[in-house]
């Protein structure tokens, strides 16, 4: 009976406005949490980007105990572990039969930074898949036909969870600068905008490193209000300088004079430069090209830092050092580079190695890469996609134009208007970065993909452009608050239209294929031994899906296939999907080459003949969906 009375009690205190605050927010989790059940019951897809397998099957190594080791192999991560190991041996001191490019055993991953892998394997240490039994049993199917992959499932609502974090970090954050609609617009709109949720099932690290990057920019804020504290411009009270401006240092009213308050907010000042330098360390030990943020970082602390500017920006800048040094060493060791593979992007997709040839090459000619032209022309060729596509889709699109728009209005705020010069400090970054890196991955997708980092900015985007569509509105005097109301329900429903159109019919299919189709994957995979080397042009998917270690196709089907199978590690198995079965009949398969893979695959199956000598003749009897299978023994 009392706890039946304490339930009434509770139920009145809410209807009449008052009990415990958080049982408001009850409605909102649910609403939020409906979204999410929603959208991964109507618009979920499993993993279709190199990147998010890759970093999955890394993070699976870690939780099993194997180290930062993987499965992906790419020739060009061989080329750099053969070369370091054998640096320094010459003549007699070569050892014929050791083992240079490790792929006896585990073989070091040179691509993905640590954190996003190490906080992968830590869910996965929680959730505990049950990795060792059969395969399928981590299929989940829907009428006898496969739809999901449990794994991948897990690392979406995780990723889920975080988007959920971001949201309630981009409110925290307009709120420091506006009104309380505008923070909750601005909420809002990031919590529809459907990109950031197409990013939370991709598998990618995008969400993790979003989190982090709203930390830093709050740390920024924080610093910004102590430094405007101490010149004596705002109160203790109100350190983002809302509403008037308080009294100077000394004047009644105004923050206390003493040396014991400036000592402790000075503290707060170096503490808060180091949390930014650490962030931003985290931030490159997530996704290489975010270290970049060191840049804005550093010349905004040095332009708004205060009397102490230097000491904050060199502060920001060791602690960020300090961060990535003991990875960076990590890669020296293993590799004589200090970002492994992922250091030679910026030669990626130049017209000496177009595609992915450099990552698939074993024996690169690399006098090349020290060429300035390809780089110019790189950069000019992608800043022009930038600026024609990435730039005019910014936040969705229709809040990234009132964002733009809202450049040409002054903001009284100085801490609003100092964070919108970082923004702009971290926009023009972000397209050069974007820019230079780009490589065969953002083919792969054109705008769910790691190169993407003016994602990150989403957020930000949401604030300022609410902010502007709020000042137009109270320019119009609306006659009524309900008509007010609507117009900002229209507004808010046009920026959530690409969410609203994922989530309504007809549903997609939410299996990647083409060219992943796991069951197949997994049904080749077993027909190999562990200790053995298969080789494919989806050699991530192989490695995810199929664990076992798998090379991607070399750039050649002769003299680097050979060089590979003969003189590093026998290939036992040859998986060809759909990438190359449908390449372009007469510029890929008959003028590719005759040792190209396309005019391999267009010989086997046209003429029904493989080349003179090749080691792989032996294919299954049964069907596969996804591609073509060669073994150098009958295996099924």
């Amino acid at each position: 009976m009392m706890t039946r009375e304490r339930i009434q009690a509770l139920i009145h205190a809410v209807d009449a406005g008052g009990g415990p605050g958080w049982l408001r927010f009850i409605p909102l989790a649910v609403a939020v949490l409906a979204l999410a059940v929603l959208y991964d019951l109507t618009a979920y897809r499993g993993f279709n980007t190199p990147e998010a397998m890759d970093a999955a099957q890394v993070a699976r190594h870690l939780s099993e105990g194997k180290g930062y080791s993987t499965d992906f192999i790419r020739p060009f991560s061989v080329y750099l572990v053969r070369k370091h190991n054998q640096a320094g041996l010459t003549g007699d001191m070569v050892l014929t039969n050791t083992d240079f490019a490790r792929l006896k055993g585990s073989h070091p991953d040179l691509a993905n930074p640590p954190v996003y892998p190490t906080v992968l394997a830590g869910m996965m240490k929680l959730c505990q898949p049950d990795w060792k039994a059969e395969t399928r049993k981590l299929f989940w199917s829907e009428g006898g036909r496969f739809t999901r992959y449990q794994p991948e499932f897990l690392i979406a609502i995780f990723n889920q969870m975080l988007l959920i974090v971001v949201v309630l970090l981009t409110f925290l954050l307009a709120r420091a600068f506006f009104d309380p609609l505008a923070a909750w617009l601005a909420a809002l709109l990031t919590l529809g905008s459907d990109l950031l949720w197409k990013f939370s099932v991709s598998g990618q690290s995008t969400l993790l490193l979003l989190v982090i990057f709203l930390g830093l920019l709050w740390c920024l804020v924080k610093i910004e209000g102590i430094v405007r504290q101490v010149d004596g411009l705002v109160n203790p009270s109100n350190p983002v300088g809302l509403g008037e401006a308080n009294p100077p240092v000394g004047v009644a009213g105004g923050p206390p004079r003493g040396p014991s308050n400036g000592l402790l907010l000075e503290k707060r000042r170096i503490i808060l430069a180091m949390a930014v330098g650490a962030l931003v360390g985290l931030g490159a030990l997530t996704r290489y090209s975010f270290g970049w943020m060191i840049v804005p970082v550093v010349v905004y602390l040095a332009l708004f830092g205060g009397v102490r500017r230097t000491g904050l920006a060199v502060a920001a800048f060791l602690t960020f050092a300090f961060v990535v040094s003991p990875w960076l060493a990590r890669n020296l060791a293993v590799s004589g580079t200090f970002f492994g593979t992922a250091g030679y992007a910026v030669a990626e997709g130049t017209f000496a190695f177009p595609g992915s040839r450099l990552m698939q090459s074993l024996n690169p000619d690399m006098t090349s890469a020290y060429w300035v032209t390809p780089y110019l022309r790189k950069f000019m060729e992608n800043t022009r996609v930038i600026f024609q596509g990435d730039l005019l889709r910014l936040g969705g699109g229709w809040v990234g134009i009132l964002f733009f728009a809202s450049l040409l209005l002054g903001l009284r705020n100085v801490a609003a208007r100092r964070l919108r010069y970082f923004t702009l400090m971290c926009l023009g970054v972000f397209v050069v970065v974007q820019a230079l890196g780009r490589t065969q991955l953002s083919a792969f997708a054109s705008e769910v993909n790691s190169e993407n980092l003016l994602v990150l900015l989403t957020p930000l985007v949401m604030i300022f452009g609410v902010a502007f569509f709020l000042t137009l509105l109270d320019q119009m005097k609306v006659p009524s608050p309900q008509l007010r109301f609507a117009v900002i329900g229209l507004v808010v429903a046009l920026a959530c239209q690409p969410l609203i159109a994922t989530l309504l019919p007809p549903k997609p299919s939410p299996v990647s294929y083409p060219p992943y189709y796991p069951p197949d994957v997994q049904k080749i995979a077993g027909w190999m031994r562990t200790d053995e080397l298969l080789m494919s042009d989806i050699p991530w998917a192989v490695a995810w899906y199929g664990q076992r270690q798998c090379t991607w196709t070399t750039i050649n089907s002769q003299y680097e296939y050979y060089a590979l199978n003969d003189s590093v590690k026998h290939v036992s198995g040859l998986y060809l999907t759909l990438n190359t079965l449908d390449a372009k009949l007469f510029s890929e398969c008959l003028q590719g080459g005759v040792d190209s893979w396309g005019n391999f695959v267009y010989k086997t199956l046209s003429a029904n003949q493989l080349p003179p000598g090749f080691p792989l003749r032996n294919f299954p009897y049964e069907s596969l969906l996804s591609g073509l299978f060669l073994a150098d023994h009958q295996r099924w």
